[in-house]
């Protein structure tokens, strides 16, 4: 079974509305071998992957891949299932798959829906192995193969805090396209998008993250606001930081000045000798010192939104109890790094406590007498670290005054969405009432602790960054039209912008032209293509995109966009093909050139050449409505079209009509063929261009004027037949 070439299709397709990865595999002597004819293949395949029973496959009920198995099917299906399995397995949930024979003997175009096209491939390849070595009756180590799996997927996945924002933008409708390899993402296309770094977004003021990594500076400025905080500042010295001391009064806390994630942060000193070993310490993790009066209490964060908290968790100490007979060193590992709910992945909320790693453990131990070996006696508990993991949810029970405060101290340092640590024994109770303080602000603030928190419920924060990126009523999409077919697309493309300037928008252009945005050509090579179309529904400059695709290009690499407002297909020559693509027939075409069709929403329009049977046949796979278009007025599919209510554009003489039902507009004017200076626009492209329009909610009398005002570009005029 040999892999021949992989095809990342990076948006909707021939396939699904959805990324995938299309595989040419040759099953070569397995062709006449189906699973029943292999000895013990589908015994060995079960018992690695269990998991397989919940495949419905064709037959529809959970069990139906293992009845075909039982029954026989060929190793390319095979191939579909594993590899989606895997997939599932590691995280990257999905149920898409088909394989499907080629007019080649043995080869086989298998398709899976692909989240991350490296994890995807790596997955496809662990398959074919584990299918090889299942038939061959090899040993095939599953736990092993999934582990390294899983190290792809985190190597190239997006991390868990930027996924729970693209997963709702995704369910609210709104695409994403990933800008880096990292974590930058645009949600939205066009001039209606907006971007996120994790938790940071194109709100997020970069004057405002500079003061909150100066904590000395954030306090001045939270003081001035009548935001409660402890008092201190900033020390020069561990002598300085000791007057500090005397100054506040003991105890105090010492911590670097611009370090987080609570590292370098002391709390409760009250001897000269702790506040100088604090010192030396906080200032290994950070440019500056700083010595503040200790709250006492819990530490708190709450995560700001906008204008709103939206979560809320708390740390807990953590301390070991004495046998009598196992050092703290052990105990540690005993009572709280063998909790399931601890680990150095990313999916755990607690993290291992590692000794030689924390320098405050290390001085709590030291404060009360103890070490890393010695023992403690039989029920003795240890405070082993005042301030531990921020992973219990207390989302429920903050006081509307603590949001208060959380939210102003958010807008008093600038910064949209911010991640404020307080300290106070009662979260739901007022600051005042109980000396509690705010203590720090923090840019970027990490969300996984309140998407998996160790307890408590899970908190949406993605939804609630989406909310706040785009409230309701927004979806961050432009009007964009989808133009294909076999010839005249590019004429279609360069008319329509023309007109979509007429009414005052910004019209990007991707076709065989090159690409524009405006009347400014941006790139001269041919943009009828997915890269293209992707970079101009990247500009923030364009209003409403217009992207053409070439057949070859959808079938090579999909659509650059998720839905489109209009779908415009403007013939399927009979003749045409992809035969390296193995597209091979009408048919073949038809199913190509409907993929735009495919994904028009309920509120947008196919317009359709009703000219050509083909392209007619297009229009029940249009979700939205149907504008049919052809120069002769009298075609039956336009008659018929018409009787039943529906949009048409057509030619009467020289005047262009544009009709509902037995409703005409007509454009009567002597020039609407020809443009008042250059060269002349193809007929169907104007019908074309027209009717997109139209779909788009152009005033009839600006399609008018700009079919009128406008010329033809030279390599639209020397095509036009």
């Amino acid at each position: 079974m040999e892999i021949l070439r992989i095809i990342p299709l990076r948006g909707p397709n021939i396939w699904t509305y959805r990324p995938a990865l299309e595989a040419w595999v040759d099953i070569g002597d397995l062709e006449d071998s189906p699973s029943n004819t292999l000895p013990g293949f589908v015994d060995r395949l079960m018992a690695w992957l269990p998991s397989l029973i919940e495949h419905k496959c064709s037959v529809g009920e959970r069990g139906g891949f293992v009845q075909r198995l039982r029954e026989g099917t060929w190793a390319a299906h095979i191939l579909e299932h594993v590899t989606l399995e895997l997939q599932n397995l590691i995280g990257q949930r999905t149920s898409f798959g088909k394989a499907r024979s080629t007019s080649t003997r043995s080869v086989y175009k298998v398709v899976v829906r692909s989240r991350e096209e490296n994890v995807t491939r790596a997955c496809l390849e662990a398959a074919r192995q584990l299918i090889l070595a299942a038939i061959d009756d090899r040993p095939f180590d599953v736990e092993a193969t999934l582990g390294e799996l899983r190290t792809v997927a985190d190597r190239h996945c997006l991390g868990p805090s930027t996924a729970s924002i693209v997963d709702a933008a995704t369910e609210r409708g709104i695409p994403s396209i990933r800008l880096t390899d990292g974590n930058l993402v645009q949600l939205g296309y066009g001039a209606d998008s907006r971007r996120i770094w994790t938790a940071e977004t194109d709100s997020t003021s970069a004057i405002g993250e500079s003061i909150a990594s100066d904590k000395d500076l954030t306090k001045r400025l939270l003081a001035a606001c009548g935001v409660p905080i402890p008092e201190g500042r900033e020390v020069d010295s561990a002598e300085d930081a000791w007057d500090a001391a005397e100054e506040i009064g003991l105890p105090v806390v010492v911590k670097p000045t611009d370090a987080n994630h609570g590292r370098g942060v002391f709390t409760d000193l009250n001897t000269r000798a702790e506040v100088e070993t604090a010192h030396a310490a906080a200032l290994k993790e950070g440019s500056g010192v700083m010595v503040e009066r200790f709250v006492r209490g819990n530490a708190h964060r709450l995560l700001v939104v906008g204008s709103r908290v939206v979560a809320a968790i708390r740390g807990k100490t953590q301390t070991v109890v004495g046998d009598g007979r196992t050092t703290i060193a052990k105990l540690i590992e005993q009572q709280i790094n063998s909790d399931p709910r601890c680990g150095v992945e990313e999916e755990f909320p607690l993290e291992p406590l590692i000794l030689a790693e924390e320098p405050i453990a290390l001085l709590e131990l030291a404060r009360q007498g103890h070490g890393p070996d010695s023992v403690p006696a039989a029920g003795e508990e240890v405070l082993v670290k005042r301030q531990g993991d921020l992973a219990y949810d207390e989302t429920d029970e903050v006081h509307p005054e603590v949001a208060r405060a959380a939210t102003l101290a958010a807008r008093v340092v600038g910064l949209d969405i911010a991640g404020i640590d307080l300290v106070a024994e009662d979260i739901g109770r007022p600051l005042a009432d109980q000396q509690g303080a705010i203590v720090e602000v923090n840019a970027g603030p990490g969300l996984l602790m309140h998407l998996k928190p160790a307890e408590g419920k899970p908190r949406p924060v993605g939804a609630a960054i989406v909310r706040h990126l785009f409230p309701a009523g927004e979806n961050g999409r432009i009007p964009i039209v989808g133009i294909t077919g076999c010839h005249g697309a590019t004429a279609v493309a360069r008319l329509l912008a023309e007109l979509v300037a007429m009414s005052g928008k910004q019209a990007g252009v991707a076709c065989g032209d090159g690409s524009f945005v405006g009347h400014r050509r941006v790139d001269k090579s041919d943009g009828a293509h997915w890269h293209a179309g992707r970079r101009l529904l990247m500009n923030r400059a364009v209003e409403t995109a217009i992207l053409e695709t070439g057949p070859r290009s959808i079938v090579a690499e999909g659509l650059a966009y998720d839905r489109c407002t209009v779908a415009v297909v403007t013939d399927i020559d009979p003749a045409a093909q992809v035969p390296d693509h193995y597209i091979e027939t009408p048919a073949h075409m038809a199913t190509v050139l409907r993929t735009p069709v495919d994904v028009v929403g309920e509120d947008g329009a196919a317009v359709l050449n009703a000219a050509d049977p083909r392209v007619v046949e297009l229009a029940v796979h249009c979700d939205g409505e149907v504008i049919l278009y052809a120069e002769d007025a009298t075609l039956p599919s336009i008659i018929d079209h018409r009787a039943a209510g529906k949009k048409a554009v057509f030619f009467r003489g020289e005047g262009l009509v544009l009709a509902i039902g037995e409703q005409e507009i007509p454009l009567p004017s002597p020039t609407t063929l020809r443009a008042s200076h250059g060269d002349v626009w193809p007929r169907a492209a104007i019908l074309a261009a027209a009717s997109a329009a139209w779909a788009l909610g152009i005033a009839p009398d600006l399609i008018r004027a700009g079919i009128e005002t406008s010329a033809a570009p030279r390599t639209v005029a020397a095509t036009q037949t």
